[in-house]
């Protein structure tokens, strides 16, 4: 995935992986089971910590990470969704959704309508088709015929693609909506509620990022639309305060975009993160003991931090072995990038005693500077 990702200049369709990496990541997977597709949520959460090769392997070959942090005895009881919640969350989109969309495309007029007509009927196209690449090609085709009519146009669970790490991966919005002046604009349906016009706000931000991941999709394919243009606001459709009601708000995702543009970017390509695991290593869940399955996840290099355990199914064994190995990363990023080459809690209070470290260092500086004011106050460093 190259940087022109939204500079206007016609970006390249994503690639199918190669005869020998599917091979290779089904062998990773299992045979047997059936890969898990990345999701925008999955992407999201990629971006946000780019460095780390175990999950970009996992996710890359499809791989059950609930499952498998269970298998390892470290299972995360904070990923899912209650049934009920799920139920509730269909509900309320279908009452979004209803009669056409006409309550979904009043709440857009009036949030992002920027002087155009009032939305009557829209056209809601078929977007049917064989598996997800034919979807994809399918909702293309939808969105440059919108476009090219000229009129309001609901597109109810669209398929897009996105290449990532040398992977295709196809990502499934709740709504896309094409303005009469060539426009697209997400839509994200949420069920958790907007309390007198404000959210929670890591919700929001969650949702934010999530978005970010489909306004990028939608680039490539306006790149190859003449008029048309994704919208960098995208509207959020939330159950007002404490009713079943919907309200919105529009969301301004141009920092995340930028920040998910340049994180994928820098993430490995899958195939040189399989090419360097070991042979015989798998995570085909099938018949293999937890020690076998956690000696394979630790074959796969990981960079843990704090915000992983809002993301990822295996935070709570990359943060045991994180604190194991007394790694400073499982204090936080902005505390591991004040620390330099110090990596390690032992390090710095090693560095802090006067032990180790060169003098001469900025870090070793300041962490020796702060050791003696602790002192000085009557808690020395231990």
């Amino acid at each position: 995935m190259s940087e022109s990702l939204g500079s206007g200049s016609p970006p390249t369709p994503p690639q199918k992986p190669t005869t020998a990496l599917r091979r290779r990541l089904a062998e990773l997977r299992g045979p047997a089971l059936p890969a898990r597709p990345l999701d925008a949520r999955a992407l999201a959460a990629l971006a946000a910590n780019p460095g780390c090769r175990r999950r970009a392997l996992l996710d890359g070959a499809g791989v059950d990470k609930g499952a498998l942090a269970e298998a390892i005895g470290s299972p995360s009881a904070a990923f899912g969704q209650s049934q009920f919640a799920f139920m509730r969350g269909n509900a309320f989109e279908a009452k979004v959704k209803g009669d056409g969309g006409t309550e979904l495309l009043r709440l857009l007029h009036e949030r992002m309508g920027a002087g155009a007509e009032p939305p009557g009927d829209a056209v809601a196209p078929d977007l049917a088709a064989a598996g997800p690449e034919g979807r994809a090609a399918r909702t293309a085709l939808a969105l440059r015929e919108a476009s090219a009519a000229g009129s309001w146009t609901l597109l109810d669970h669209p398929m897009l693609a996105l290449e990532v790490a040398g992977s295709p991966a196809y990502l499934e919005p709740d709504a896309v909506v094409v303005h009469p002046d060539g426009r697209w604009t997400v839509v994200e349906i949420k069920s958790f509620p907007m309390i007198d016009a404000a959210a929670d706000p890591s919700k929001v931000g969650a949702a934010a990022r999530q978005s970010a991941v489909y306004v990028l999709a939608l680039e490539r394919v306006a790149a190859l639309t003449d008029g048309a243009s994704v919208d960098h606001s995208v509207l959020l459709v939330c159950p007002k305060d404490f009713s079943n009601l919907p309200t919105a708000s529009a969301i301004d995702v141009r920092k995340q975009l930028s920040v998910t543009r340049r994180q994928l970017t820098r993430l490995a390509r899958i195939e040189d993160i399989a090419d360097a695991v070991p042979p015989g290593i798998t995570f085909d869940l099938d018949g293999q003991s937890g020690e076998s399955l956690t000696s394979a996840v630790e074959a796969v290099p990981a960079v843990y931090a704090p915000e992983c355990l809002a993301a990822c199914e295996l935070a709570f064994h990359c943060r045991g072995r994180a604190r194991e190995e007394g790694a400073v990363t499982a204090l936080g990023r902005s505390l591991r990038g004040e620390l330099g080459g110090l990596t390690t809690i032992g390090e710095v209070l090693a560095a802090a005693r006067g032990e180790s470290g060169n003098p001469a260092d900025p870090t070793v500086a300041a962490v020796r500077r702060a050791a003696a004011l602790r002192a000085e106050a009557g808690a020395p460093c231990r």
